[in-house]
């Protein structure tokens, strides 16, 4: 019998809960159904949420890993967590201890909002010391589930729930994986839906690592640091931090999102923003001498590494500078 029949008759035998009042659900052609998730097969017919149910329709990345985390698993959790969230992307994770808990509470902190897929009922709670994360993605976010109203937590369950882990976002980050492992399986599950898949490279002698590393081996994107994984994220979203950070014209973020994809040309950026030349190339002149932008040797303009990693004022490090020769060479004249 499938696990998606499993679950729904679990799901009866045990529960028969009412619906709460933020509850919803969502079934297969409704407007709400994640077109992402439509490209995953064997998720069921039914997802059950509590909270902002648009938000799976907004642009997400997942991120998940141990349970049982290193210190280093978790710092990675954070990161990609605290990165993810200052880009704009919406955090998907399945809300466990370690690596998903980190994540989560990293994408709040920064000011994101998160999505917990759990693998019991979108209206409890699992595992209870995490809360914080549950009320956190209720309340901003919102919780899914796959398993009916007043199902609890079987380990059957976790599966399913990892192939919707998988379809909800097009990238998934694994911060750290052993060899087998939940983790892991989700990880397969992305493959199988041709997602892109970020890994942290981890020490071979560490059975934490094994899973991440053989990802790595296989091809996945290698995250290093958080440049390399702003990087891959502007790459496959097309969003910088500094366009989301500094700059709420709306007229200056496309610019320099239209960059970000591919460099272009003056007069080839003014065609795809239906903006007159002049008034672009002004623009550009502008996001130059701030530091945003560079005119490559092809004559075609592209983000600035400032740009791309959402540096906090690409322009602060020259002033500094400037402001030191200035207070060096008053010492000197009046020695």
């Amino acid at each position: 019998m499938p696990l998606e029949e499993i679950m729904r008759q679990m799901g009866e035998e045990e529960g028969h809960a009412q619906c709460p009042p933020d509850g919803w659900e969502v079934h297969p052609g409704d407007d709400l159904w994640p077109e992402m998730v439509a490209e995953a097969a064997n998720v069921g017919d039914v997802i059950y949420g509590v909270g902002a149910s648009e938000l799976m329709g907004e642009p997400c990345i997942s991120i998940i890993g141990a349970r049982r985390a290193t210190p280093y698993g978790i710092a990675i959790a954070k990161l990609a967590g605290r990165v993810a969230a200052e880009c704009g992307l919406v955090v998907v994770s399945g809300g466990a201890l370690g690596c998903d808990a980190a994540a989560s509470r990293a994408a709040a902190a920064a000011g994101g909002r998160t999505i917990i897929v759990s693998g019991c009922s979108a209206e409890n709670v699992y595992p209870k010391t995490n809360r914080d994360v549950f009320e956190e993605a209720r309340a901003r976010g919102c919780v899914l589930s796959l398993a009916p109203w007043g199902t609890q937590p079987h380990r059957f369950a976790f599966p399913v729930r990892n192939r919707l882990i998988a379809g909800l976002s097009k990238v998934l980050v694994v911060c750290e994986a052993s060899l087998p492992s939940g983790t892991f399986s989700t990880a397969q599950a992305a493959s199988d839906l041709d997602r892109r898949i970020y890994a942290a490279p981890g020490s071979i002698f560490s059975p934490y690592s094994r899973g991440t590393n053989w990802l790595l081996e296989q091809g996945a994107t290698i995250i290093v640091d958080d440049t390399s994984l702003e990087l891959a994220i502007s790459s496959d979203y097309d969003v910088a931090r500094l366009v989301r950070q500094k700059f709420d014209d709306p007229e200056r973020g496309a610019v320099l999102r239209s960059l970000i994809a591919e460099p272009k040309r003056a007069d080839d950026l003014a065609e795809v923003l239906s903006m007159e030349v002049v008034t672009l190339i002004r623009t550009l002149a502008d996001y130059e001498a701030m530091g945003l932008v560079t005119k490559l040797p092809d004559g075609c303009y592209a983000p600035t590494e400032a740009a791309l990693l959402g540096a906090e004022d690409p322009m602060a490090g020259k002033r500094r500078a400037k402001s030191r020769r200035r207070v060096e060479g008053g010492r000197a004249s009046s020695g």
